[in-house]
């Protein structure tokens, strides 16, 4: 079945926004860009489907863009909690399906969650967290937070289970934790939801799905 390609906003071109727009643009989407700087615009132009430099607080204007009935729409308005807050009452008349907001604090993140946006995304301290994790233990790669002591977690095997199976090691049974998928760095082979005869190898590394309390069990194994 043929990839259905969306109509997507962004209201901000900081770096933020502008590498939405990048990524959105290189995955096929349909991109309408938008910030209150012409140079801006200039640069992000031939990336996009429509740019323009305008105030995303006036509706009107933005409806004569085409954003009204946007699949979805990202607002990174920087520090101007305002902007941000305006934009969203305007993309949420113009009936944008999604709206995700770029928050700079916790109180702003509040104010978007009292209007009903999708979901607010604070860059700065999700970086900070996911790097906390992964310096706090010698093992961990990655770290994705996917909720409330709930993540993701990418980490080196254990020395005591190398050559072992999956199933022989009992992970889900014992640590009540998934390996959903396992990385070969030699190679860059990524085997997803690895089946239970899979033998773990040094040159593997293993992302493991569980709550926090259980991974980090795993990651004090030996």
């Amino acid at each position: 079945m043929a990839t259905k390609y969306k109509r997507f906003v962004v209201v901000g071109l900081g770096n933020f926004g502008f590498a939405a727009c990048q990524k959105l643009s290189s995955l096929g989407h349909e991109v309408i860009a938008i910030d209150v700087d012409p140079a801006v615009v200039d640069r992000i132009g031939p990336i996009v489907e429509r740019a323009a430099a305008l105030d995303a607080t006036d509706t009107q204007a933005l409806r004569r863009l085409g954003v009204e009935g946007a699949d979805a729409a990202v607002v990174s308005t920087g520090d101007d909690i305002t902007a941000s807050i305006l934009a969203s009452l305007a993309l949420q008349d113009l009936k944008v399906r999604e709206i995700f907001v770029k928050v700079i604090s916790t109180d702003h993140a509040r104010v978007m969650e009292r209007l009903g946006v999708t979901e607010t995304v604070f860059p700065e301290r999700d970086t900070a967290t996911a790097l906390a994790t992964k310096v706090s233990g010698n093992a961990l790669r990655n770290y994705i937070a996917l909720g409330a002591n709930f993540s993701i977690q990418e980490m080196g095997v254990p020395q005591e289970w190398l050559g072992k199976s999956i199933g022989e090691l009992g992970v889900r049974q014992k640590y009540d934790v998934t390996i959903i998928a396992i990385h070969d760095i030699l190679t860059d082979v990524i085997v997803a939801t690895p089946g239970p005869d899979y033998k773990l190898k040094e040159s593997d590394t293993i992302f493991v799905a569980g709550n926090d309390q259980s991974l980090k069990r795993i990651a004090s194994v030996d």
